[in-house]
């Protein structure tokens, strides 16, 4: 079993699976639509999402754990950005999309909501 598996935390679980779907849609891509461009930007940026979860969790400070989460968010907001060219370019589905799209903003969300709360419990003393 993966480290970011056994990791307990909530956003740690998230980008693993979200990696996962990413993979998977890096495959259909890249086999079925013989498309291997954006395929392959969106497989970059999706799983590197959770890497860098997994080094912040094994951060050396608060600043270089904020620092690691905020690339982790700068990569989720690449992701959305290939997703969407994805999408509007008619390589996925509406469906497909708007799953991806969600689990994407929604981890957009817990990282800007760990950064400020973590600048703010450790940083503004």
């Amino acid at each position: 079993m993966s480290l970011m598996k056994q990791n307990d935390s909530i956003v740690g679980r998230k980008s693993y699976d979200f990696a996962l779907a990413i993979i998977k849609l890096y495959k259909n891509l890249s086999t079925e639509k013989r498309e291997f461009i954006l395929s392959k930007q969106v497989l970059r940026s999706g799983t590197s999402i959770g890497a860098n979860i997994n080094e912040a969790l094994s951060g050396e400070s608060k600043r270089d754990f904020i620092h690691k989460m905020s690339i982790s968010l700068k990569e989720a907001r690449e992701t959305a950005y290939w997703l969407n060219l994805l999408s509007d370019s008619g390589f996925i589905e509406k469906g497909e999309y708007n799953i991806l799209i969600f689990s994407c903003n929604e981890l957009m969300k817990i990282l800007s909501s760990i950064i400020i709360t973590t600048k703010e419990k450790y940083l503004t003393k």
